[in-house]
């Protein structure tokens, strides 16, 4: 079997298990249970590690480079070893799903913008639940419930940062780092995606000018032709 044909067959397996991750962690933060409750949501969550952690070696297995592909897939370790990543392999269903398939360029574009919103809203949700489960009831904490860690989340990833709201332990803090340095890639994948429009919109104004010049120098050459063949026929006559 090719890492190929193992990774469309574990595609959405993987999906499914980031999605009840992402349930089972959101119902540890938002609704603290002990009992049946808190246990059926800590085997949920280790048991998507398993299946994460699986997936990574045999997909490593079958690679024909081991550290070649472990270099380009850092991405794949960070989901293995940091849960609170686990739940962006649900951006894969942009893929899955093929919107704004309709040109080469549109595609990729669109694909570019699907992937930033549903990157930001993932982050924003999964930030704030891991920041809330950091910071709730440390020492001095200003972000002790959900929406006040939403808030902290949507002015840090703006890149806005009012400052009401800071984390104060060593976790929210380097999770505070890991969405600003999120927020400005948002910010220059959503600059880069409208230039790239702008300039396409330019470009098809300028071609339509462009034709329309080419038309009108073409009836221009035309007329000029038929009134020489008038001038040569009339010399012929007077001749």
């Amino acid at each position: 079997m090719t890492e190929q044909r193992w990774q469309q067959l574990s595609e959405w397996p993987l999906i499914v298990a980031a999605a009840a991750f992402l349930g089972a962690y959101a119902w540890t933060v938002l609704s603290p249970a002990a009992g049946a409750a808190a246990q059926l949501a800590e085997l949920v969550m280790w048991g998507t590690w398993v299946l994460f952690a699986g997936d990574f070696v045999v997909r490593l297995t079958l690679a024909p480079r081991p550290a070649r592909w472990l270099l380009h897939h850092l991405h794949e370790v960070a989901m293995v070893v940091l849960p609170v990543f686990r739940p962006l392999r649900l951006l894969r269903l942009v893929t899955l799903l093929g919107v704004l398939q309709r040109s080469a360029g549109t595609a990729v574009r669109g694909r570019v913008v699907m992937y930033a919103a549903g990157s930001t809203l993932l982050l924003l949700i999964t930030s704030s639940l891991a920041m809330l489960d950091s910071e709730r009831g440390a020492p001095h904490a200003s972000i002790e419930t959900y929406p006040e860690a939403l808030w902290w989340s949507t002015v840090t990833v703006t890149t806005v940062g009012y400052g009401d709201f800071s984390p104060v332990t060593t976790t929210g803090r380097l999770i505070a780092v890991a969405l600003m340095i999120a927020g400005i890639a948002l910010l220059g994948v959503i600059t880069a995606t409208l230039a790239s429009w702008l300039v396409e919109r330019v470009g098809e104004q300028d071609e339509a000018h462009q034709a329309v010049t080419r038309a009108q120098v073409a009836d221009l050459t035309a007329e000029i032709a038929a009134l020489r063949a008038q001038l040569a026929a009339r010399d012929g006559r007077d001749r």
